[in-house]
């Protein structure tokens, strides 16, 4: 098939590393020379309705929509986000060959603060941040395309180049353990195997939701996680108050009756994979 990576960041470039020689992918983006050997470049702005439509003339099976703001703003998430989900509205109505699927990647943010409860894709969102709220006019706005689209909602992506926690860990950044504040995470490379899972899924005419929830297996207070981490880096935190933000914890449920098999299915997983190096360098430091 062909598969076009529209915004090919990080999670595009992934998802075609493990897609293989199996599909022709595509990676559009403003600035391609950075993209790897196995993604075929197209030079372009998603939100420019007129350059989208020139790039779905080429009739792509697949389309995976992975979007990146400039900065964590207001404006960089509608200039970003919600500008490109307009832009594919306006022009897949007037597209005449249409991809068979669409899959566009949101966020668990739209789901609001649920005290620590469970979400899955049942429960009624309740956006209460700037981030929420335009994610969740995007999802809107890809719900009435003309095509088969499919949301897939993402809790907190780490991995490579992800390892923010780590640092403030190795900082001595601590959380207090009451009251309790739930955090959701997956690896990122889950997130392109829940993309390619679904590819997959649609390429034998198996049918899909039009929602999934992608979380590992174990939400965990960001107190657990921060002594975990701490332990293993053989630092001592210190608990560092936080403003209450939105708590919930993610039910993935759905992906993983689909046969979805997560790699990294707990954050200790994910994480010793990014400790290892981490540590083995620190070790020929001090040696």
């Amino acid at each position: 098939m062909k598969i076009l990576l529209a915004g090919c960041g990080d999670l595009g470039q992934r998802t075609a590393a493990q897609l293989g020689r199996v599909h022709e992918c595509y990676g559009l983006r403003r600035q391609t020379e950075q993209l790897a050997a196995n993604i075929q470049p197209i030079r372009a702005d998603l939100t420019d309705a007129e350059q989208l439509h020139g790039v779905l003339q080429a009739r792509y099976d697949v389309v995976v929509v992975t979007v990146t703001p400039a900065t964590f703003s207001e404006s960089a998430y509608r200039a970003s986000y919600l500008a490109i989900a307009q832009a594919f509205r306006k022009v897949m109505r007037v597209t005449p060959e249409l991809p068979r699927l669409l899959i566009w990647a949101s966020s668990t943010s739209v789901y609001g603060d649920h005290d620590g409860r469970w979400v899955d894709e049942t429960t009624p969102v309740h956006p209460d941040t700037f981030s929420g709220k335009i994610l969740y006019e995007a999802e809107k706005a890809i719900a009435q395309l003309p095509c088969h689209s499919v949301i897939v909602r993402f809790s907190g992506i780490y991995g490579p180049g992800r390892a923010r926690l780590i640092e403030q860990v190795r900082a001595g950044i601590g959380r207090p353990s009451e009251p309790k504040q739930w955090s959701n995470r997956i690896h990122s490379d889950d997130c392109a195997a829940v993309f390619c899972h679904l590819i997959d899924q649609h390429a034998q005419g198996i049918k899909l939701h039009d929602l999934y929830v992608a979380s590992d297996s174990e939400p965990a207070a960001q107190h657990d996680v921060r002594e975990w981490l701490a332990r293993r880096l053989g630092v001592v935190l210190e608990e560092q108050p936080q403003a209450h933000g939105p708590s919930r914890r993610c039910r993935n449920e759905r992906l993983s009756k689909s046969g979805f098999t997560f790699t990294y299915p707990t954050f200790r997983d994910g994480y010793d994979t990014l400790l290892t190096p981490l540590l083995s360098s620190m070790t020929a430091k001090i040696g």
